[in-house]
């Protein structure tokens, strides 16, 4: 019978009477633990944090992974040590953790149980991540101008993502579930790892040379499942950001939890929380529109009976006239008979009125006449006075004369004269001829 060794002190495997010493299982798992604690005691580990999660207890359990992805050691810290924390741990923080290495003996992994933390920067991945957001946001690759509507009823829907992944599960699910009609094209490809990018790209390739050649979709989900930074930075490449930029239909990004950002959010269309919500955010519920199709139906049939009920009484109405027309032509000649009994009345009535009017009427029309001879007697008496003072005789009794010579024609020059011309003068009571002896021009004035 083999016995299970007490020892804790231990470190390596014994033998008793020859044979190698057997553990249990408890007893070695402690005593690991125990010659951790006496190696290295307290120490501080510098790296990143990943995965970070607080429990309902106040606990706090993280991943601390190198700057490369390489190594990686699980790490608590609890309640009291957590609230000591001046900062909110978040992923890809780079920080120093110091602790007590230890055994998990539930499950036999090692942990670093940390009682203090403190900030070292931004990891190195986060800093990779923000630099890389910076240079394609400057481009202009995440403008919301670029960003496309999803059609309210796609026929044809194209999922990149991973067979295994359980995010295609989500998917199709919600798209069976919202969207029974619509048509779902798989791209399968990797979503984790070094080769995932590459992937990623070559299925979009496939996505966009289809689409061009006939096989057209209405929009695209780009998914998987959450995780720590590491393992969605297939989703943070720059080929794979571009490759999304550049698809020629809609892209509906669903990587991660409602948490998890990517650049792959960024330059899609349209980010959705999860992977199920990308699926109903691309496709509508086929209940809700039929609901209100048959409410638009509703409506229609409504308005269109109201409009029947109308036009058949206008045409029963109509109906009814065309079935007495003798009484409708009875119905004319009384109108005709009362208008015609109506109309002397009227028109003596009206000849009345107006032989009413005709004395003020003829008082007026004498008023205007008599004002309007005046106004004509006034601006005649003006017109006589100017004619009156323009008379030539008027300026001749004044003392000029007007000066013509033999012809006749006046003389409006002295050069116009010859010496020995006969000329003369018209004054206002008679006429002079007169003979001239000389021409004298007036000289300038002085």
């Amino acid at each position: 019978m083999v016995e299970a060794g007490n020892d804790a002190a231990g470190g390596v495997l014994g033998s008793t009477g020859g044979r190698p010493r057997v553990w249990g299982v408890g007893a070695l798992v402690q005593a690991v633990g125990d010659t951790l604690a006496a190696r290295f005691g307290s120490c501080v580990v510098r790296g990143e944090i990943s995965g970070f999660t607080r429990a309902a207890s106040g606990h706090g359990y993280f991943t601390l992974k190198d700057e490369h992805g390489q190594a990686a050691i699980r790490c608590a810290m609890f309640r009291r040590a957590l609230s000591q924390v001046e900062f909110s741990p978040g992923e890809g923080m780079l920080v120093e953790a110091r602790g007590q290495l230890a055994v998990y003996e539930a499950r036999g992994e090692l942990q670093l149980v940390v009682d203090g933390l403190q900030r070292a920067g931004a990891g190195a991945l986060y800093e990779q991540f923000l630099r890389l957001k910076a240079k394609l946001e400057a481009e202009g690759l995440f403008d919301a101008g670029r960003k496309r509507p999803l059609r309210a009823f796609p026929g044809r829907v194209a999922v990149v993502t991973s067979l295994q992944a359980a995010a295609l599960r989500d998917v199709l699910t919600a798209l069976a579930r919202r969207a029974p009609h619509v048509e779902v094209v798989l791209l399968p490809c990797s979503v984790q790892g070094v080769e995932a990018p590459a992937q990623i790209v070559q299925s979009l390739a496939q996505l966009a040379l289809a689409h061009h050649g006939g096989c057209r979709f209405d929009a695209a989900i780009v998914c998987r499942g959450g995780g720590a930074l590491e393992d969605l930075w297939a989703f943070n490449d720059e080929r794979v950001v571009r490759a999304i930029a550049a698809c020629p239909v809609p892209v509906v990004s669903g990587v991660g939890h409602e948490t998890d950002v990517t650049l792959a959010d960024f330059a899609a269309d349209l980010r959705a929380p999860t992977p199920t919500a990308a699926a109903e955010l691309v496709a509508r519920d086929q209940a809700s529109a039929l609901a209100e199709i048959a409410a638009h139906a509703r409506h229609l049939q409504h308005r269109v009976h109201q409009r029947l009920d109308t036009l058949s009484q206008r045409q029963d109405s109509a109906a009814l006239r065309l079935a007495r027309p003798s009484q409708l032509l009875a119905q004319h000649r009384q109108q005709l008979a009362l208008l015609d009994h109506r109309l002397p009345a009227a028109c003596s009535m009206q000849v009345q009125r107006t032989g009413q009017q005709l004395p003020a009427l003829q008082t007026r029309l004498l008023r205007a006449a008599q004002t309007q001879a005046w106004r004509h007697q006034q601006s005649l008496a003006h017109l006589e006075t100017r004619l009156h003072a323009l008379d030539p005789q008027r300026v001749l009794e004044r003392g000029y004369a007007w000066l013509s010579n033999a012809e006749g024609q006046p003389v409006l020059s002295a050069a116009a004269v010859q010496p020995e011309q006969a000329v003369q003068a018209v004054l206002a009571d008679g006429v002079l001829r007169m003979r001239v002896t000389d021409v004298l021009p007036r000289g300038p004035a002085s």
